[in-house]
This record gives C-alpha cells, structure tokens and sequence, in this order.
C-alpha cells in the first residue's frame, strides 16, 4: 500500500506546471474532445510508467547493493531540486497529428513520447526500484497522472489561472527530497 500511496501523490504533485499536464491544456483547447484525451493520456502513462516501474524494479533486483540504495536515494533528491526547474512546452513545435489519426491515438502518441525521460518517468523508474513493486508503482503513477491530467483537459487554460503551480511545484520538490532523505538514512543504517 505505501508503494502505490507514495507514488500516486509523488506523481500527483511533480506533475503540476510539468510539460505533460501543459499538454493535457493544449490538446483540451486544441481538439475539445475530453473523453478520448483522457483516455489517450491513461493509455499512454499506463504503458510509459509500466516499463519505466519494470526498468526499476529490475535495477533494484540486479543491483542490490547499498551503494545503488544510496545512488536512489540520491536519485530522489536531485529528483526534488529538478521540480524546481518550472517545465514549457516548446512554442516554436506546433502540435500535430499523425496523418488519420483521431485525438484519441494523437493524445497516446503525444503522451508517451513527451514522457520519454520526463520528470515522472524517472521518478517512476526511481519509485520502481525503492519499492520493487511494478503493478503497485504503475497504478500508483498513472492514478497521479490522471488526478493532475484530468482537471487540466477538463478545466484547460481556467486551471492554469488558479492553481498555484509554483507551489505545487515546491511542494513535489520537499516532498522528493524528504523521501530521498528517508531513503538515505534506511541505506545508510541510520534509521
């Protein structure tokens, strides 16, 4: 349980302000179809965060040695410094759809490659290896992705103005580095 707790919230909150959830905003006032956004973006986390658990998972299993404890732990602390790096989207690509495609593949497409080595990517790789638990890790990341996604396709640009993002984005950050202390201190013996 603590594994898919800790994930869906870490998940949750490094995706404020994340490039991704600029993308959920993009495609809602772009092709104003929620309903196969939304399910574009859970298909494409849920296949994202899944290998990306495995991948953790495996480095846990292959390398269980305090020094690779130690390199996650450092991982979620640098982890931590990294939300504090606000995300944009890249204004001079303009989004477009795969020729035939419909909004649902657009959104899979567009989703799982902007996650390609995003933030909640490697935090779910580094989630995968604290917990060596892939199903609990994906369900935990990909429950974060919609509870930060959904209201962002569901509310665009009204979101945008109301939702602190930069304290959200510091409050994913201290809570990265406080796991990554935790993690440290349990490697380490001091805990």
């Amino acid at each position: 349980m603590d594994a898919l707790l800790t994930s869906t919230a870490l998940v949750a909150l490094a995706e404020m302000g994340d490039k991704t959830q600029l993308l959920a905003m993009l495609l809602a006032t772009r092709f104003r179809r929620p309903v196969p956004i939304i399910c574009g973006i859970f298909a494409a986390t849920l296949a994202n965060h899944f290998l990306a658990a495995l991948v953790g998972h495996q480095a846990a299993w292959l390398l269980d040695a305090p020094w690779f404890r130690i390199a996650v732990a450092l991982g979620f602390i640098a982890m931590g410094l990294w939300m504090l790096v606000p995300d944009k989207l890249d204004e001079d690509e303009p989004l477009r759809a795969p020729a035939g495609a419909g909004v649902f593949l657009t959104t899979l497409i567009a989703f799982f490659l902007v996650e390609m080595g995003d933030k909640t990517q490697i935090a779910t790789v580094a989630l995968g290896a604290r917990f060596e638990n892939v199903i609990a890790v994906t369900a935990g990341t990909t429950l974060g992705m919609m509870i930060a996604n959904v209201p962002a396709v569901l509310g665009g640009e009204a979101l945008a103005r109301r939702v602190p993002m930069r304290a959200m984005q510091i409050g994913a950050a201290v809570l990265f580095v406080l796991l990554g202390l935790w993690a440290l201190a349990g490697a380490m013996g001091w805990g």
